[in-house]
């Protein structure tokens, strides 16, 4: 059975297919760190998850997979997120090895549904055809860049640390630099140097992806304007709609249907792997 709930455990390692899938509904769920031996795809049609990497972060909204390579270790934190599907596969030398965020497409959609819900003693001989059209609708999904790569100087280490809980906005360029010691040029070469951006840029990517979260979270727009420090809604919605090519309710209203559980699991709550 592929479905499973979300208190089941589950290690896709102990499994022998070629192709392993899951299914589940899972609301709030913290993967903890983790690697898996097969590669694997990370798809929900509705709500947001965040993959931590050891040097960047990425955000998946809804209706885009990830595509996280054999050894990556990783991990998961799910906001709101409901239908989520997760395929592993055997590493294979026509399957990608470098981490990326796609579109998915209908017919992609389609089969990333079917082979979550195969059977995990479905024979390979029946596998074969749905696995082959598989493999060419992801060679040919498009990139999309959700990634935030982070710095990785010693200097920022403790910063870093609370800006990746979500506790907190960063801080502006003249602020950090009095934070750790250093003058803005410094920080923006360090930012330059280690994650190809400058910092104001950085800073800005951070706080869409963090405003992604927000909305998955079904957090007013008025309150995610203010966590984010937006003068107005108004001019958040302006930096929603340069940066996505929608307004935040635009994008709220083409994510499907999804729920908020009315509140976080406690920490430390099983789930199945992510």
């Amino acid at each position: 059975m592929a479905f499973i709930l979300p208190d089941h455990p589950f290690d896709p390692d102990s499994h022998a297919g070629s192709v392993i899938g899951i299914a589940s509904a899972l609301g709030w769920h913290d993967s903890g760190l983790h690697r898996h031996q097969r590669h694997q795809l990370l798809f929900a049609q509705a709500g947001c998850m965040t993959i931590e990497l050891d040097d960047q972060v990425c955000l998946l909204p809804p209706t885009r997979a990830a595509w996280l390579p054999a050894g990556t270790p990783h991990r998961v934190l799910m906001r709101g997120v409901v239908a989520y599907r997760s395929l592993y596969f055997t590493p294979h030398p026509e399957l990608p090895t470098t981490m990326a965020v796609l579109a998915v497409n209908p017919l992609l959609q389609a089969l990333i549904e079917r082979m979550a819900l195969w059977p995990w003693d479905q024979p390979q001989e029946e596998q074969q055809r749905t696995l082959a059209l598989f493999m060419e609708e992801l060679g040919q999904a498009p990139r999309e860049s959700w990634q935030l790569p982070l710095p990785s100087d010693p200097r920022l280490a403790a910063w870093l640390q609370e800006i990746k809980r979500g506790d907190t906005l960063p801080d502006r360029l003249n602020r950090l630099a009095e934070r750790v010691g250093a003058s803005d040029k410094t920080i923006g070469r360090i930012f330059m140097r280690e994650t190809g951006m400058s910092y104001q840029a950085w800073r800005q990517q951070w706080r869409l992806l963090r405003a992604m979260e927000l909305l998955a979270e079904a957090e007013p727009i008025s309150r995610v304007a203010a966590a984010l420090e937006f003068a107005s809604d108004s001019a958040f919605i302006a930096f929603f709609r340069q940066h996505t090519g929608q307004t935040p309710l635009r994008y709220l209203n083409s994510r499907g249907e999804s729920h908020r559980p009315s509140s976080p699991p406690p920490p430390g709550s099983p789930g199945p792997a992510a």
